[in-house]
């Protein structure tokens, strides 16, 4: 008698179960989007209500308060004070009803509800759908001030990079859009002011790699550490290296627990151009270097990667979340600096 049991891979069941695995997330969807407009309509019937009484602050309160406490006793769980807060918050903050993204759940809404700037709010927005971000991860990316990271990594902060990053998240297009400076490493938990050497950097960002994953941004996926290079008999090794999808390239990355020298320029710099004559398929692009490094003085870095036919990049590393209020700050300077300039060419 012939066996008719059908394995797991079998071509209809593979094909039932994509289909059921689709319905599954579209019906979460339409679930997740229908909460999200009833919370936006309820924001929307508090502050209208509030108008229309004129209520002070203080009765405003104790309106929600009230209305909290029906709500919960006839529909359970979700309406506490600080939810209907945050209700009343997402309407105002939402107000032309831009519909927002179903495929972020309502704790990303209250993540996203404490950042008052309507532009960084947009950019963590738009980055916490395109990259698929945990509500973790959100919070994550805002603490260690991704936005101004971003802003401050190529130097030229102005207004239409601001309204870039608002508009559209990151976009990657070509090596330059995937570095930070700069970057942090909080989550390895190594005490700012003990040494360490670079395996142990290397060895402790390989048990967090998907920690580090979510710091690099999108695209990347690990490919191995230490990959030996060999030439005329002798070895070298890449410490970390990864292949970004969207720009169809591996990424190089040499750690150093030093500041940046031209030695370890010149090093990458033939990692690279093995990487072009002996790895990279005809339908890679060219690889990219970076170099993560404790510090970096602007002039020598200029002149050490000045010039180079090949993709490298220097950026600076820190085991500490960045000291939020110096970073906007810095970014508010840049700005001025810009609009200054600006001014005095149309004069």
């Amino acid at each position: 008698m012939e066996n008719h049991q059908l394995s797991p891979d079998n071509p209809m069941i593979l094909e039932i179960r994509e289909l059921l695995e689709k319905a599954r997330k579209n019906i979460a969807l339409q679930v997740n989007t229908e909460l999200l407009t009833t919370y936006w309509n309820i924001g929307r019937i508090i502050v209208e209500y509030e108008q229309q009484s004129q209520l002070r602050a203080e009765y405003g309160k104790q309106t929600l308060k009230e209305l909290s406490k029906e709500l919960t006793r006839e529909f359970g769980k979700g309406f506490s004070r600080s939810n209907l807060q945050n209700m009343r918050a997402f309407y105002l903050a939402y107000e032309k009803c831009q519909t927002p993204s179903g495929k972020l759940a309502w704790s990303h809404y209250c993540e996203l509800l404490t950042i008052s700037d309507e532009c960084k709010r947009s950019f963590y927005e738009k980055e916490a759908v395109n990259s698929g971000w945990s509500v973790r991860e959100l919070k994550r990316q805002i603490e260690s001030s991704l936005y101004e990271r971003l802003l401050l990594s190529s130097g030229d902060a102005n207004k239409e990079k601001v309204l870039s990053l608002a508009q559209k998240g990151i976009e990657i297009a070509q090596p330059a859009d995937i570095i930070r400076d700069p970057y942090v490493f909080e989550f390895l938990g190594i005490p700012e002011n003990k040494p360490y050497l670079e395996s142990d950097l290397e060895r402790a960002l390989v048990m967090q790699i998907e920690k580090f994953l979510l710091e690099l941004g999108r695209g990347f996926m690990f490919v191995g550490t230490q990959q030996r290079i060999t030439l005329n008999n002798t070895h070298y090794y890449v410490d970390m290296v990864f292949y970004n999808k969207i720009l169809r390239a591996y990424v190089l990355i040499e750690l150093k627990a030093k500041k940046l020298t031209p030695e370890a320029v010149g090093q990458l710099n033939m990692y690279l151009n093995y990487y072009a004559a002996e790895v990279n398929d005809h339908d890679d692009n060219p690889s990219i270097g970076i170099i993560l490094c404790t510090d970096k003085d602007g002039v020598a870095a200029e002149y050490a990667l000045g010039g180079l036919s090949n993709n490298i990049f220097a950026s600076r590393y820190v085991l500490y979340m960045p000291d939020k209020e110096q970073l906007v700050a810095q970014v508010e300077a840049v700005l001025k600096k810009w609009h200054d300039k600006n001014d005095g060419n149309r004069q």
